[in-house]
């Protein structure tokens, strides 16, 4: 009688060990649990709690959604929009979860900060009723906490913050938020509570999402966005629906790479660009010194042909599947010569200058199973449209149709062999236009090149977005290397930073090998990866 009570009490209490702990708890999990990443450490923390309570990958990235939300609100919060690739090894399949932020059906005159329809909500809910294991108010809880009780100012939020500070303070509810009791900025390290969102926070908690797109909730929202100068309405609120949508895939020998389709073009050109390499084994088979060029050389031609396919609401004017079909890959490449850079006004057509948003956020989770779930996100501007709904703690996001706005940049990836169920590797990355040259630079490396992750994480990047015609490097790329490129023709600058990735590698497959399995997240950047066994 006496063991059934203290086993009751290990039920309820957190931390109990061995046998007593049930699924749920931290802990239950024993061995490999998975791996996590993302930009933001609290969020990371948060998804290895679900993963070792028993969660599944998509478990753990909704958590680190809703922790993100409070967390790094600059990109991601619950204003904002994404999207998501999945595998799932039961069904054997790999989708796309599309939440974009959509553009409202009508801009009122009034309307100086026009604003999204809010899409990460509604987004990870749908995610979660498809592959989720634990309970829906398990993955919001930690994060309504948050919000209530405060929490510390990570460096990845400062650095965001900073650049915007004094213009996002002019608003009374954001000023409320990050100006502390001695009327001084948040810096680094400082606690921050946000009220507003954590009553947000508990509705969608207790309630679930919809009541953010229905009812007198969607209503205040409508309103109050309004009131600062946005674009919403409650019919499109009402109006909006997260899509499931194909991947757009490529062979990799065995294996197949998945991708997103337009609106999230990134997708589209970083799997053209991994083809391009594959073709022919042109990376694998190529010297050190020639990969730096093969890189360029593939950036280049996937975004002039970007020129070709992308429409003017970020749509693809051709089928996705055409853009990356072998014939077209073969034509795309039939110029490139391995010691002369093509010039970008010799193509046709021609790379455009376009002004692509360079924010967002991105983060992954596998689980032992092998499922896996690699997501990015944006408010189409730093911290949106730089106001908060009023009276809900959300910051809104900027219309995606407006210049240098949108998800263009984003686009995650995943690989698996369909044959043995495998996964075997997923990235997503932020950093406008160097966000799919960055993920490729990586995945080229470690896939085709079959370098160890961390190696191929840390090396300097390469980088052409078309128009300027220049080749962007980082600085600890070799001296000869640069020399090189200067030698085949490549007008060079040097930029810091090149894109931030975050990425899981399981060289042997999951759920087969999990030892082989690294999760790492952008030593450029300030975030955090965790993956070990307990």
């Amino acid at each position: 009688m006496r063991q059934l009570a203290v086993s009751a009490v290990c039920l309820l209490v957190i931390g109990c060990s061995g046998d007593d702990v049930v699924k749920g708890q931290e802990g239950f999990v024993k061995g490999f649990f998975g791996g996590v990443a993302a930009d933001e450490p609290r969020a990371v923390l948060e998804g290895r709690k679900v993963l070792s309570k028993g969660g599944s990958a998509a478990d753990a990235v909704t958590a680190m959604y809703f922790t993100l939300s409070v967390t790094l609100p600059s990109a991601a919060s619950l204003g904002g929009g994404g999207i998501c690739i999945t595998y799932d090894p039961k069904t054997n399949k790999a989708e796309v979860l599309d939440f974009l932020g959509r553009s409202p059906r009508h801009i009122p005159a009034g309307a100086t900060r026009p604003s999204a329809v809010p899409g990460n909500p509604l987004g990870f809910f749908v995610l979660h009723s498809r592959y989720g294991r634990l309970q829906w108010s398990e993955m919001v809880a930690p994060a309504e906490k948050l919000a209530r009780f405060g929490t510390q100012a990570s460096r990845s939020l400062i650095k965001r913050f900073q650049p915007v500070a004094a213009a996002l303070i002019e608003d009374p509810d954001s000023r409320a938020v990050f100006v502390n009791a001695d009327k001084k900025i948040i810096k680094e390290g400082d606690y921050f509570r946000q009220e507003d969102l954590s009553t947000t926070l508990a509705m969608i908690r207790s309630r679930g999402p919809l009541t953010l797109y229905r009812g007198p909730f969607a209503d205040q929202l409508a309103e109050a966005a309004l009131a600062v100068g946005g674009s919403l309405s409650p019919g499109d609120l009402r109006a909006f629906r997260p899509q499931w949508r194909e991947t757009v895939s490529i062979s990799l020998g065995n294996d197949m790479a998945h991708f997103s389709a337009p609106p999230a073009a990134g997708g589209l050109v970083a799997a053209q660009m991994l083809a391009m390499l594959e073709d022919d084994d042109r990376f694998e088979d190529a010297p050190e010194i020639e990969r730096a060029h093969l890189l360029a050389e593939t950036a280049l031609r996937a975004f002039a042909d970007r020129a070709r396919w992308l429409g003017g609401d970020n749509s693809s004017a051709q089928p996705a599947k055409s853009v990356v079909a072998p014939d077209h890959i073969e034509k795309l490449m039939a110029n490139y010569r391995d010691r002369t850079h093509l010039q970008a006004k010799s193509l046709n057509p021609k790379p455009l200058i376009k002004a692509e948003n360079p924010s967002a956020t991105s983060f992954l989770a596998i689980d032992p199973e092998g499922g896996a779930v690699s997501c990015a996100l944006t408010m189409n501007n730093n911290f949106g449209i730089g106001r908060m709904a009023r009276g809900t703690g959300i910051v809104l996001a900027a219309n995606p149709r407006g210049v240098g706005r949108g998800p263009i940049s984003l686009g995650p990836m995943m690989v698996v062999n369909h044959n043995t169920k495998k996964f075997l590797f997923t990235a997503a990355a932020a950093g406008g236009a160097a966000a799919a040259t960055a993920m490729i630079n990586v995945a080229a490396r470690a896939l085709l090149g079959e370098e160890k992750l961390s190696k191929a994480l840390a090396r300097g990047r390469i980088h052409h977005g078309g128009m300027p015609d220049f080749t962007y490097y980082e600085p600890n790329i070799p001296t000869d290397i640069i020399g090189a490129l200067k030698k085949k023709g490549h007008r060079i600058a040097a930029t810091p930073i090149l894109g931030g990735v975050n990425v899981a590698h399981c060289r042997g497959g999951l759920p087969h090998d999990p030892e082989t399995c690294q999760v790492l997240t952008d030593p450029r950047g300030y975030g955090l990866a965790l993956s070990a066994s307990e």
